[in-house]
């Protein structure tokens, strides 16, 4: 049996048709696609609070089947389930409670698997920290897309558990993986030889670029605070065209997030890079996201923000076969090769120490986190002078533009390919499955330990409010309500009534009482075995409850 894991599914989290569409959603759907379409297992899980979830997930990949496969509902109420695929995978690192959840019912039955994508925000950072204090095992992970982001992980468990080696004097080992598998691009859905020529005709046309021009692409949101800023990409632009005296044009394909955002780019264009024919697309379009990479001779994405943390459209332009120009930033440094795929601009950081201004007031919420990521950006630069030359020399050369494209479309293929991708999360989930089997388990629950001490059964931990707690040796008798008038009005109100789901059957309630009724009265640890086919827990709740309203009375 191939392995696999059951897909933790919220639309959002994997839909990119709504108007706001960022790299999370389209990496998570490429995701799904390719777990469909590549995905060695026979059997597809889906793990959802409702089933109208389950419905939009099986009309999501209804049009990826291309073979009968077995598609299964694995409901958030019953997740021991989940021993069925064996893992659990969840496309962001937000997995402490999971982990948490998962020690009420057995370590052993399942692996849980997140993906990182931006974490530099407080509440990314402090759920990362939350694993550092969940009880994660051997058999669990959490996938980096990048060494970059690994090592930023890395450095924030380090620093995480010095201090809390200080605060309590002990010292804490992290158990969970972090492997390093790159998101994907599914490489035949970007056209190659006549075909993308034709594209690239019908399409140049259409918006008014000559045939023999220079397009120069940019794919993603249009953000200067949590994508890139785009003066330094507009600098180099001008300087290049002057350099070379071609027609360049600029497409930005994407989406901005306020009007302000929009004058402000256009605004730049006209400062910045006046001889250099600017215009802008709608990125979220299917149909521009699909065929836009088939106008361009040169990708650029000069990336300044630490909200990045792979990058997938420099791997999209790859398949493309489009050379590509990005910063020496975060992901990029290792999916562009430096002069065999484009080039690599360097970049400068501020050192450690400038920034605890801005962490302060992230953490105190003066700074919302677009504005966080904003002024951290602001004091990223990019060597301009060497994006000018990295255009220059791809603007004059088409040979080189034609052999760096083959060479990033080949990378793609052997890299990047969602099957190469998909494979890598087999061969992980498979991994996790062989070490579950025989690793021993990190932080045990012991017999009447509580599974999570913060969300405690309330039983125990107000356990000493009462007068007295139910126990085997009570004794119960019928109180004055035991009578089928009472007992029916209690089902008809609702605040009586409540939690009617945690408690047994009626069926059983009735014969609980005429068993009580026939004896005179009866120890809760009688009612227990003669009733031992239904949940003990269940049926104390169920005998409290008819204590409550004077069913049931105890007898002194």
């Amino acid at each position: 049996m191939s392995a696999t894991a059951a897909v933790f599914y919220l639309k959002d989290g994997y839909h990119t048709g709504g108007q706001a569409l960022y790299g999370r959603q389209a990496a998570s759907e490429g995701f799904l696609k390719a777990l469909v379409q590549y995905g060695t297992s026979q059997s597809l899980y889906c793990y959802t609070a409702e089933q109208s979830g389950f419905t939009e997930f099986c009309e999501q990949i209804k049009p990826w089947l291309s073979q009968q496969r077995d598609v299964r509902w694995l409901p958030y109420g019953d997740p021991q389930l989940l021993a069925q695929p064996g893992a659990l995978f969840r496309p962001d690192s937000v997995i402490s409670s999971l982990v948490w959840e998962r020690r009420f019912l057995d370590q052993r039955a399942y692996s849980i698997c997140g993906i990182t994508h931006s974490i530099a925000s407080k509440d990314a950072m402090e759920d990362l920290g939350k694993l550092l204090l969940a009880p994660v095992q051997p058999w669990d992970a959490l996938v980096c897309p990048s060494p970059a982001i690994k090592t930023v992980i890395e450095r924030l468990w380090e620093q995480w558990s010095r201090y809390l080696a200080q605060r309590t004097g002990g010292t804490l080992q992290q158990e969970i993986k972090l492997p390093v598998i790159p998101l994907g691009v599914d490489c035949k859905a970007f056209p190659q030889g006549e075909q993308a020529q034709t594209v690239r005709r019908s399409l140049r046309a259409k918006w008014d670029i000559g045939q023999t021009d220079i397009v120069v692409l940019y794919v993603g949101r249009l953000s200067f605070s949590t994508k890139a800023h785009p003066v330094p990409m507009f600098m180099a632009l001008e300087r290049a065209q002057r350099a070379t005296g071609k027609t360049i044009h600029l497409v930005l394909a994407g989406w901005f997030e306020s009007d302000a955002e929009s004058v402000s780019f256009r605004d730049c264009a006209q400062v910045f890079c006046p001889s250099v024919i600017t215009s802008c697309v709608d990125g979220r379009s299917p149909d521009i996201r699909t065929n836009v990479w088939a106008i361009a001779d040169i990708f650029i994405s000069l990336a300044d923000n630490i909200q990045e943390t792979f990058g997938l459209t420099p791997i999209e332009a790859m398949a493309a076969g489009i050379p590509t120009i990005v910063s020496d930033w975060n992901g990029y440094h290792d999916s562009v090769r430096h002069e065999l795929d484009g080039f690599r601009i360097p970049t400068q950081l501020s050192p450690p120490g400038v920034g605890l201004d801005l962490a302060w007031e992230q953490l105190n919420g003066m700074l919302h986190y677009s504005a966080y990521a904003a002024h951290t950006a602001m004091m990223v630069a990019i060597d301009v002078d060497a994006c000018t030359h990295a255009l220059t020399t791809l603007i004059t050369n088409p040979d080189l533009r034609a052999r760096m494209g083959a060479s990033g479309r080949q990378r793609a293929e052997q890299v990047y390919d969602w099957k190469v991708v998909i494979a890598a999360h087999e061969a992980l989930w498979q991994e996790l499955a062989e070490i579950r089997a025989i690793a021993l388990e990190s932080t045990p629950l012991a017999p009447n330990e509580s599974p999570y001490p913060l969300v405690d059964d309330p039983f125990r931990l107000f356990a000493h409010y009462p007068t007295a707690t139910l126990t085997g040796d009570t004794i119960l008798k019928l109180g004055d309500m035991a009578q089928p008038t009472p007992l029916q009005a209690l089902q008809q109100i609702g605040i009586t009534n409540f939690g009617a789901e945690r408690r047994v059957d009626l069926s059983v309630q009735t014969a609980i009482l005429g068993a009580i009724a026939e004896q005179g009265s009866l120890s809760v640890a009688t009612i227990l075995q003669r009733y031992a086919n239904n949940d003990p827990a269940t049926l104390i709740q169920t005998l409290l409850y008819l204590l409550k309203f004077d069913i049931l009375r105890l007898e002194r």
